[in-house]
């Protein structure tokens, strides 16, 4: 690599590319070969040696201590001391350190502000930040993208540049192709341990979709028009507060028939999550209800929501989805462990589990070492993977999709979509939630659009994107309702009219975004 370049490390999930870059660091040792700087071998103790030999890395799950400062966070493991006295910790000069870089880099992160009420984007630029003071030449981005909204992405890429101008090397993981050819100077693919290309950010995304899956990749969803039947989950009046009692759902109608995908667009903050929390069991309903298949479901626990036939692939999958100490078979049989056949009394049946384990991970391609591997050895996407094959793999009546696809490669995200579209033709209703409006205007068949708590309109995923974008701006053409599909809409979406004054700005992308911090 040469300074001030960016070089994208390109490949899907399971593919080693966050391997390669841990030995890079000094987390891993390698079996064979050697790490050359400035032409000369290096040799890795740890990611101490690392960091003297300039080389800095921000990792796809946070090194963070979420009650510590952001000057708290970027002191750990290179802690001064005041005034040469022990035990007395110069926060302060922590502090300057950190405007300093955060102005210099323009990262716009306050030294003061309380990691957990920080939001994901503003955490990385926390990471980076760390890495900066230590003075790193070479800076390695894992995933960076793989949790940040739309509006995030872009500030991470501004970001990006502002360091390759600054002469920083930057080696950027990813398997996003739309980012790598906005921002990589050049482009290598590995597949399986391997590395199988390079190519120039020119290249199509077909070509690059080919090379890191090794296949064709239709990198569009393949449905027909959907056969919309009975009502299947109706929401009437949703009333919901988030963890700061702060009002997030404002008196939300939605209905999602049998057989028809419903879409809920917006920027990521709007009610998105407490929505779906609520519906599940999650989270308090203030007023309004949540009927399904007829049945009210207020008040009733998740399992119960999850034993009426609900399937639930959660936003967070490390804190919802999850859990990483059990293995691949445990978790894929985390819902319905305790039924036939793979629980009976107070016992488990292990070799019933470990089947069914080895079925959905040959189904879904898992990439695992084996179905007694701790899930939380897996890439990002494999994990997802688990998740999506454990709700998939009983009869639904609604299966919910959060994020359905963040942090997984072209490869899984074509496998994803196939499978949310087929529960879909089975007669499935489907309620997915994306940050990502290409995911959303592909899978669903009608699109409703939060803004601050509402749905504020309902439409087609023929509606330009321009004007959805507006729409999760909050703006609405005057007079005119907004456009709905064919697809049996359960009532007309309500009466555009522009937003009002105190909605003169996009809204925040949750609690302690940059305007707060």
């Amino acid at each position: 690599m040469e300074p001030g370049e960016i070089h994208a490390l390109l490949g899907e999930n399971g593919a080693g590319k966050s391997t390669l870059m841990n030995v890079l660091y000094g987390l891993y040792h390698p079996d064979e070969g050697e790490i050359l700087v400035d032409g000369a071998p290096l040799r890795l103790k740890g990611p101490s040696d690392a960091i003297a030999a300039g080389i800095g890395m921000v990792h796809q799950h946070f090194m963070l201590v979420p009650v510590f400062t952001v000057a708290e966070n970027v002191m750990l493991g290179a802690e001064q001391v005041r005034g040469g006295i022990a035990g007395f910790l110069d926060r302060r000069r922590a502090r300057r350190e950190v405007a300093e870089v955060s102005q210099r880099y323009n990262l716009r992160v306050d030294p003061d502000a309380v990691i957990e009420d920080l939001p994901v984007g503003i955490q990385q630029r926390v990471e980076i930040v760390k890495a900066l003071t230590r003075d790193v030449d070479l800076l390695i981005l894992d995933e960076p993208t793989a949790v940040l909204t739309p509006q995030e992405t872009e500030e991470l890429l501004a970001v990006m540049r502002s360091l390759k101008a600054a002469g920083k090397s930057i080696v950027f993981i990813t398997h996003k192709l739309g980012e790598v050819k906005a921002i990589a100077d050049r482009i290598t693919v590995i597949r399986r341990g391997r590395t199988v290309g390079t190519a120039s950010p020119t290249a199509s995304r077909d070509e690059l979709a080919s090379l890191m899956v090794g296949r064709s990749v239709r990198l569009t969803v393949d449905k027909q028009p959907a056969a919309a039947g009975r009502p299947i989950l109706e929401v009437a009046g949703l009333v919901v507060d988030d963890d700061r009692q702060v009002r997030a759902v404002d008196g939300v109608d939605l209905t999602v028939h049998a057989g028809e995908v419903l879409g809920v667009a917006g920027v990521q903050g709007n009610g998105q999550t407490e929505l779906i929390e609520a519906i599940m069991g999650l989270r308090p309903v203030l007023a309004g209800t949540v009927t399904l298949d007829g049945e009210q479901v207020n008040g009733w626990s998740t399992k119960k929501v999850l034993r009426a036939g609900v399937g639930y692939v959660p936003e967070d999958r490390s804190v919802d989805g999850l859990v990483k100490e059990f293995s691949v078979a445990e978790n894929l049989v985390l819902d319905i462990y305790d039924r036939p056949p793979f629980g009976r009394g107070l016992s488990l049946q292990p070799d019933a589990i470990a089947s069914s384990a080895r079925e959905r991970i040959a189904q879904f391609d898992v990439r695992t070492p084996s179905a007694d591997a701790p899930v939380g050895t897996l890439s990002g996407g494999n994990q997802q993977k688990v998740i999506v094959a454990r709700e998939l793999s009983r009869p639904l009546k609604l299966f919910i999709a959060a994020q359905p696809t963040r942090g997984v490669d072209v490869g899984s995200i074509e496998f994803i979509h196939s499978r949310v579209i087929r529960e879909r033709d089975v007669g499935t209703a489907v309620l997915v939630v994306s940050s990502e409006l290409d995911e959303v205007i592909g899978l669903a068949d009608r699109i409703a659009v939060m803004y601050r708590g509402r749905v504020i309109g309902i439409v087609g995923p023929d509606t330009p994107r321009e004007e959805i974008g507006l729409l999760m701006a909050g703006i609405t053409p005057d007079a005119a309702p907004a456009a709905e599909s064919a697809v049996g809409a359960a009532s007309p979406a309500p009466k555009a009219q522009r937003r009002a004054p105190d909605a003169a700005t996009p809204a925040p992308v949750g609690p302690g975004s940059e305007d707060e911090t």
